[in-house]
Order: structure tokens, then C-alpha cells, then sequence
């Protein structure tokens, strides 16, 4: 019988190498339907109108003048009045039309009018947030290597002079202040559905990232049973945390579609999915901290405050100090309401703030020594969190290998110049968790040998149609060609959403229960055959063999003809804590390092060339894991460079909600990146752990650091934009 567990180190047919997507030729020839290409008969496009204001209350809304313009057929209210508008772009209704044109001239139509009432934005300005009464305390943790003594009365005071004897004995104490701003969501595919009713039933093309675990979201508004829907995303242009629910325009979109007796679309403009969407958190801290004369930090306290935009919220207190945890610290955090539209999860929630309000209070404890940044975060390796300071190590030395660290390394500020031109190096490291989600696989071996296999998950652009059938491929000794990965649609049995990193464990973990569960059938029916017990047969090259006596064997389609009529169906299921795995595994560590060059007289930072190190146990498909690696870099040389929410801080309006006016890089501003994939044994025996979130964590601590190091002038808030080099430089010659 075939064993559960992964082939061992270096004996795999297909896993660990380089395998193209098994729909790569459909998404690149546009033969992929993604829920923007849906296309029903006699359907109707929906579109919605935004509220002009960031803070406001509706008066009156009367949405008849829409249904007077030619082409409109419906039109709704999403609001009230009375009902009170907390942000920019906030839907106030929808028109649904024959053309494009009819629904445009049906939303200018609507008549709305609004009280204008007061607008705060300055997430970055904790006084004036608190003189606005827009803050609420998220919360203070102390941790202090002596315990408060028993006849003390007044804690706090004993810990605020406790702290400061600490600060006292350290041999250099650097104050910074850092700062990370909201980001927003901007998927290349927007939010939307198109829906179709059948009889009483919904069905819901949707662009989501969580295909099982939408359709009661539709059900419940609705007042139908969750039986009664079926949710369907065979492609997603991109979610990276925001596509979680159907939203309200997606229940919209429902409703008018029941209401009109045809399908419906229903898709956000570009400027309504930047303002609705959902955005990272913003995250500024002011920070003291002391350390020792070989950079090794003894003590930390800081205020850290941002928001998740009108519910408040801010960066985890446990991201900070990220990836280190000193022996003494203190952490406090405030949360911001600002009017703007509330925070969604986005690659890594939490992380990439982190690392940039902690890490580059590392690198100025190194600037202040004098010494090499590198060696600093080498000796406070003792102190990270996650248990990994020996990975970490391996990797840091890989890494600086890779970009020639200790030929290029010059104290900050102190580098070769070329004209106006200077370079610099930096680095940052970061964690993740990416455990595998509950996942549940149905697997057919059917009599002429075809393969099929059934999961409601989704491919959120990473590949996981690939890994399913590279899983399954590799248990049952096929090619990935031969196996028919299904799915996408709800109907298929439960699959967790895309987040966290937890997709590839989880369909690898359900996969390839499942496709060893239905092997070890078929393996009982060809043991008569060939006069061979079951447990000496193994699956490999498309035929089943003897493992002892290997000229012993029959062809697949051979073995699956002693089927009868009935196919083998298997299943294949793990729950998270529940199953007991040697599958996967979580929790990995990765280090960055970024060379810059920077202009100081315009300001401008060019990227030259960029290292990942990164491990994520076992690898399924390197080419594919190498390209999330890319993908995130990237992602964070965006956030560190050029991309920022910028609201007007008068009337709260969303400035630059364009695609030519939100700023990202473009091929010529990333440099060279160089992915190298840590990969001992050890990593491998852990099993499958989640990979996409890890590798945008660091780039925006990483290359703010290379740019301290080119300039000796820190840069205290990204992204690191011309004006704010210029400032920054500017003020270091005021002194």
C-alpha cells in the first residue's frame, strides 16, 4: 500500500521542479473567463454611484430620473435618508442598463443631496487626532527582565524609571521616528459578479478569492438558503487579501438581477474600487532605543499609532518590535478614525508595517556605531521571536553572497560618489506563519484511466491548479497533463479562502489524501492480476509496478480497465489542529537586501539590485514559488518607492483614485532582483508551508536602510519619494 507521507529528499518524479502553469496557455491567449468576461444572454451592466463626499449625510435620494433615461431598466437606492456617508466613494445606489452609455447617463441623473459634515484624514498626525477626539488607546504591553517589586505602589511610575535606567546603562540610545501610509487595494480585475437566477436559485460569477465560503453572504441579505446559491470563479485578476466577501455590490448585483428576470453585471469603476476596496493600514512610530557598543539592543519603548480608516484600528502590538523581541521593552498603540474606507487585509496584514517602524531602528543603531549593519542584526539574532535565528543566519550569509555585501558595504553616508549619485545597502528580515487551511478533495479514477479531482478552492494567480495536479500527478506516477484539476465553483467540496499563505498546504494536504486513498484501490485491484500483494506495488511512469520484481507491471490505463463500469472515488480531507499531518507544516523565516543609488540633488532612488532568500519547506513547483517570490518583491519596492493614499486634508477627497495617478513602478524601476529558495533537507522534511505573503514583508525596511546607508541621512517615512529625500537631506544639513 502507498504511504501517505512525501516522497523522500531528491526522490520525487515532479515535485521541486520547474513546471509552467497548466493554464498558462488559456490566460495568455484570453481563452480564460474571468467574472468581468462572463457573458450571459440578454444580460444587463450594473454599474454604481459614489458619494462625492467623505463625510455627510443624506437628505433626500431619488433615483426616478434614472429610470427615465432610454437603455436604464432598474435602478436602487443603496442608501437612505438620514443614512450618514463616512468616506469617499461610500455607494449611495446602482443603474442597471442596456449600454454602457445608459447606465452612465442614468447615474448622472439621480438626484442626491447631502449635509456636509466634518472631515478628518491626518492618520499621520497623532496630536491633532487626539485634539479631534479621533483616537481610542489599542492597548500597552512591558516586558522587563526584573520583576516589579512587591512594595511598590505605583507600577507605572516604577516602570517608567526602570526603563530609564536601562536607557542609562546602554552604551548608545537612538530616538527615530518612522512612518508607513496607507496603501490601497488596486487588483488589475475590479469587484463585481455577473448573476444569474435559475428559477429561485442564484448563481454568482464572482471575482472572489474564497469560492466556499461566499455563498452564504448572498444567501443571508437575500432571505434564500445557502443551498440555493452557487458561487463560481474559474480566474481572478488579482485579490491579495480584499476579496474575501460578496460585498454589497455583489448583493446588488443579486437582487437587480431577481427583480429584472435577467442576468446582471455588476463590476466597480477603477475610481470606486480604489476608494471601496479595502487598503493596508497606515503605521508612524516614535521610538527610543538603547543598545549595547556591539549594536545588541538591550532596551525598547515606543508609541506606535495609524488606522484601518473609519473603524480605527492599528498595527499589531505584536508585530512590534518585528522579527526581534529584546530582552526589555515597551510597546504602546493607538488607533485613528479617519474617514476613509475601512482597512481590508492585504498580503502579509500587518508585517510589512512592522518591519519598517522596527528594522530601521536596528539599522540607525548600526548608523550611530559606526558599524556594519549587517553585523548588527547578526548579534541580536539571539533575541527574534520565531525560534529561527540558525535559518536566519544560513540565510543572511547566503544572502550576502549573493549581493557581494562586504565589497560593497561602506559606513553611512560615507560611500563613493559619482557626481551627484551615491549608493547604499540594506537589509531586513521577517516571519510568517502559512499553515495549511481546511481542505477537502474528491478524487475519480475512472475505468479508461482519465483522472479527475474536485475542490471548491480558487486560483488566485499563484498557481494552484498547477500544484493540485502536480500532487496528484506524483502519487499516482502520471504526468500533470493526465490529471483534470476541477475547480472554482461551491458546489465542489469545501475549500479554505486564498489568505494567509494557506492555500498550497491546504489543497496539498486534501490532494494528495485523497489521490493515495484511491491508489491503494486500484492497487487492490491489479494485485490479483499480477500475483503480487497490494503492498509491494507501487504507481510510477504511467504503469504500476512490482517493487521488488519491476518487469512486473501493467500500464495504467491497463490497471484502471479492471474497473468495471464505476470509477474509484476517493476522498481526501484535513482540518487544521484536527488532522494529524506530516504534510505541512508553518512558520518560515526569509532575509532581504537591497543596493540602491540615490541622486542628491534630485532626489530620485534607483533600485540596482535586489536578494531574496526565502525557505517554505517543501517546494511543489519551483518555477512558480520562485515567481511569488518575485511578485512580492516587487510588490514591496511599489509600497517603498512610489505608492500612497493621498486624501486632500480638507474635504477628505481620494486625490489620486486613477490608474494615472496612483503611482507604481514600472519595469525599469525594480533593477535586478535575484530569488534564491533556502532549501536544506530539514526544510523539505517539514512538509508544504505557504510562501505567498513572506517575500513583501521586508522590501520597504530593506530599502529605506539602503538608502540611510547611501545617504547617512534617514528617510522617515515612505514611500521614499524625491520630495522626501530632498527634505530629509535638507534638514540633516540644517542640523
Amino acid at each position: 500500500m502507498v504511504k501517505l507521507d512525501w516522497p523522500k529528499h531528491g526522490e520525487a518524479a515532479l515535485l521541486g521542479k520547474r513546471h509552467s502553469r497548466i493554464d498558462g496557455v488559456a490566460k495568455a491567449s484570453g481563452a480564460a473567463k474571468y467574472a468581468y468576461d462572463i457573458v450571459e444572454e440578454n444580460m444587463v451592466l450594473a454599474r454604481a454611484l459614489g458619494c462625492p463626499h467623505a463625510h455627510c449625510r443624506i437628505k433626500s435620494i431619488d433615483v426616478s430620473p434614472a429610470l427615465k433615461v432610454p437603455g436604464v431598466v432598474a435602478a436602487e437606492a443603496l442608501k437612505k435618508p438620514g443614512d450618514e456617508i463616512q468616506w469617499q466613494g461610500d455607494l449611495v445606489a446602482v443603474v442597471a442598463g442596456e449600454t454602457e452609455g445608459a447606465v452612465a447617463e442614468g447615474l448622472a441623473a439621480i438626484k442626491v443631496q447631502y449635509e456636509i459634515l466634518d472631515v478628518f484624514v491626518k492618520d499621520d498626525d497623532l496630536e491633532a487626532a487626539q485634539k479631534a477626539g479621533r483616537t481610542r488607546r489599542a492597548g500597552q504591553s512591558t516586558k522587563l527582565e526584573r520583576d516589579i517589586p512587591e512594595d511598590v505602589e505605583d507600577e507605572e511610575e516604577w516602570e517608567e524609571k526602570e526603563l530609564q535606567r536601562l536607557f542609562d546603562q546602554c552604551d548608545v540610545v537612538v530616538e527615530g521616528e518612522y512612518g508607513i501610509p496607507v496603501i490601497t487595494h488596486m487588483c488589475l480585475e475590479p469587484h463585481g459578479s455577473t448573476c444569474v437566477w435559475e428559477g429561485d436559485k442564484l448563481i454568482a460569477h464572482l471575482s472572489t478569492q474564497n469560492v466556499s465560503g461566499t455563498p452564504g453572504q448572498f444567501a443571508g441579505p437575500l432571505g434564500i438558503p445557502v443551498t440555493d446559491v452557487t458561487v463560481h470563479c474559474d480566474f481572478i485578476g488579482g485579490g491579495f487579501g480584499s476579496k474575501f466577501a460578496a460585498d454589497v455590490w455583489g448583493v446588488a448585483a443579486a437582487r437587480l438581477a431577481k427583480k429584472l428576470g435577467r442576468p446582471v453585471q455588476l463590476m466597480l469603476d477603477r475610481d470606486l474600487e480604489l476608494k471601496n476596496a479595502g487598503t493596508r493600514p497606515s503605521g508612524f512610530i516614535k521610538v527610543k532605543v538603547g543598545a549595547d557598543r556591539n549594536g545588541v539592543v538591550k532596551v525598547w519603548d515606543s508609541h506606535h499609532w495609524g488606522t484601518y480608516g473609519i473603524g480605527g484600528g492599528v498595527v499589531s502590538q505584536g508585530v512590534i518590535p518585528y522579527v526581534f523581541d529584546p530582552p526589555n521593552r515597551r510597546r504602546r498603540a493607538t488607533g485613528i478614525r479617519v474617514n476613509a474606507a475601512p482597512g481590508r487585509a492585504w498580503r502579509a496584514p500587518n508585517h510589512p508595517q512592522g518591519a519598517v517602524l522596527s528594522q530601521c531602528a536596528y539599522d540607525d543603531i548600526a548608523r550611530a556605531l559606526g558599524i556594519d549593519s549587517m553585523e548588527v542584526f547578526i548579534r541580536n539574532l539571539p533575541t527574534v521571536s520565531n525560534g529561527k535565528a540558525d535559518v536566519y543566519r544560513e540565510q543572511i550569509e547566503i544572502a550576502a553572497k549573493l549581493m557581494d555585501w562586504k565589497a560593497k558595504w561602506h559606513p553611512h553616508g560615507k560611500g563613493p560618489r559619482e557626481g551627484s549619485v551615491v549608493t547604499g545597502l540594506g537589509m531586513a528580515l521577517h516571519t510568517w506563519g502559512g499553515a495549511a487551511h481546511n481542505s477537502t478533495a474528491e478524487l475519480k479514477i475512472h475505468p479508461d484511466g482519465a483522472v479527475e479531482i474536485f475542490l471548491g478552492s480558487q486560483d488566485l494567480g499563484t498557481g494552484t491548479r498547477t500544484v493540485i495536479a502536480l500532487v496528484v500527478a506524483e502519487t499516482l506516477g502520471l504526468y500533470p497533463d493526465q490529471v483534470r484539476v476541477n475547480i472554482g465553483w461551491s458546489t465542489y467540496p469545501r475549500s479554505g479562502p486564498s489568505g494567509g499563505s494557506t492555500t498550497v498546504g491546504g489543497v496539498s494536504e486534501s490532494s494528495r489524501r485523497a489521490a493515495t486513498a484511491a491508489l491503494n484501490q486500484l492497487l487492490q485491484k491489479v494485485a490479483p492480476k499480477l500475483g503480487v500483494p497490494a503492498e509491494r506495488l507501487v504507481a510510477r511512469d504511467g504503469r504500476i509496478v512490482d517493487a521488488q520484481n519491476p518487469e512486473t507491471s501493467i500500464s495504467w490505463k491497463q490497471a484502471c480497465s479492471l474497473l468495471g463500469m464505476e470509477p474509484i472515488v476517493a476522498k481526501g480531507e484535513y482540518r487544521r489542529g484536527r488532522t494529524k499531518t506530516n504534510l505541512s507544516s508553518s512558520q518560515v523565516a526569509g532575509v532581504q537586501m537591497a543596493e540602491v543609488a540615490v541622486d542628491l540633488e534630485t532626489g530620485v532612488v534607483k533600485m540596482k539590485k535586489f536578494v531574496a532568500v526565502q525557505d517554505m519547506g517543501l517546494i511543489i513547483n519551483r518555477k512558480t514559488a520562485e515567481s511569488q517570490v518575485l511578485g512580492g518583491v516587487i510588490m514591496g519596492i511599489a509600497y517603498a518607492l512610489f505608492e500612497e493614499r493621498i486624501l486632500d486634508p480638507q474635504t477628505g477627497a481620494f486625490l489620486n483614485a486613477e490608474l494615472s495617478d496612483y503611482s507604481l513602478p514600472r519595469l525599469g524601476d525594480v533593477g535586478e532582483i535575484v530569488v534564491h529558495l533556502y532549501e536544506p533537507p530539514e526544510e523539505y522534511e517539514r512538509g508544504v508551508v505557504g510562501l505567498g505573503e513572506p517575500p513583501v514583508i521586508s522590501p520597504g525596511a530593506a530599502i529605506s536602510n539602503a538608502v540611510c546607508n547611501a545617504t547617512g541621512v534617514r528617510v522617515p517615512r515612505l514611500p521614499l519619494t524625491p520630495k522626501r529625500v530632498l527634505d530629509a537631506l535638507a534638514r540633516a544639513q540644517k542640523g
